[in-house]
């Protein structure tokens, strides 16, 4: 007799006695183990079959129990967390074909700046191509967010102005990219004045990404980041990129940190706290964070070898090879909670 997965095996089976099962299969009355089949060597003495064993087991051997992976009364998936590939498994083993999930914040992309040409533009003299609307895009989908791109606009104020307020009026949240320093064409000082939007703050201690901004207006929030494209993309990464993940619930919605060893020297001291673009590796059974060679924030080559932010606080002196260091993980969608993320 054998017993094919999805079959139940109504006799019993009695003391040594033995019945082939193939995996998956539902084991049946009498038995208390299973034998791999490389473990045995059939045998027949007249009419009667033998399997001579080459190892002894313990009972329980190889068989999956009722509850061993999941008790019951168990939690199978918190609120607020990232369905992957694996919690997709977990809820279908379990028959749950459709649970609550929340909705994709839209969130809206103003990119500012006279100098700017869409990417399918010929290049001109004292242009050049706007990087960030589209990196944003790219960003905002990594996050969760469902992006909403309003174009790119010239250093005009009443054209910034009414391209603002509209897209307030589609969006959960805006983030804006340039505009936002002390030049003579950053407008958006002035245009969160006249919104009589509410500025939570307008300057960071931190490079790159110093300028980023975050104002409120009926209860939406604002997003104000540098046009340097590296400074954009660490101020998204820090500031904005936790709204989304709050708004779709989560508990852990800031970057993932963890701690590795610096790759090599970072001799250039810095007063601020500073997010170095760079990459993780492990070598020698440990993990090091490499940091990009150009430190730039209008460097953008960095930008496509980066998976993660080398945490460097300020300070007189610059870091060596070998020093430990905090690392935030870009494309680890299990962040950390807030308490986590200063520790």
């Amino acid at each position: 007799d054998e017993i094919a997965a999805g079959e139940i095996f109504a006799e019993n089976v009695g003391p040594y006695e033995a019945v082939r099962i193939m995996t998956g299969a539902p084991i049946p009355d009498g038995c208390d183990g299973v034998i791999p089949l490389e473990l045995v060597r059939e045998v027949e003495k007249g009419k009667e079959k033998y399997i001579l064993v080459k190892r002894p087991l313990q009972p329980g051997d190889n068989i999956s129990f009722k509850g061993e992976d999941i008790t019951q009364g168990s939690l199978l998936v918190k609120r607020g967390a990232y369905i992957h590939p694996g919690i997709m498994a977990l809820l279908s083993t379990f028959g749950y074909q459709k649970v609550p999930i929340s909705r994709k914040p839209r969130v809206g992309i103003i990119a500012t700046g006279s100098e700017l040409l869409e990417v399918d533009e010929p290049l001109q003299p004292g242009k050049i191509r706007n990087s960030n609307g589209h990196m944003l895009q790219a960003q905002i989908q990594r996050a969760g967010g469902n992006p909403l791109y309003f174009g790119q606009l010239k250093d005009d104020f009443l054209t910034c102005f009414r391209k603002v307020e509209e897209a307030l009026g589609q969006v959960d949240f805006l983030v804006t990219t340039g505009g936002v320093s002390v030049g003579d064409y950053d407008y958006f000082p002035a245009i969160f004045e006249k919104l009589e939007a509410r500025v939570l703050f307008n300057k960071v201690g931190i490079r790159p990404g110093s300028v980023t901004t975050i104002a409120e207006k009926d209860g939406k929030l604002i997003v104000g980041l540098s046009g340097n494209p590296s400074a954009c993309y660490v101020g998204f990464e820090l500031f904005a990129r936790p709204l989304i993940g709050a708004f779709l619930g989560s508990t852990a919605p800031f970057l993932k940190k963890e701690i590795a060893f610096l790759a090599s020297d970072f001799p250039k001291p810095n007063p601020f706290d500073r997010f170095v673009r760079g990459y993780i590796q492990f070598s020698e059974g440990r993990l090091e964070a490499v940091p990009h060679g150009l430190d730039k924030s209008g460097a953008i080559s960095s930008l496509a070898r980066t998976n993660a932010l080398i945490v460097l606080p300020g300070g007189t002196r610059g870091y060596t090879k070998g020093m430990e260091v905090k690392v935030l993980l870009l494309e680890e969608q299990m962040g950390s909670t807030f308490a986590d993320f200063i520790r």
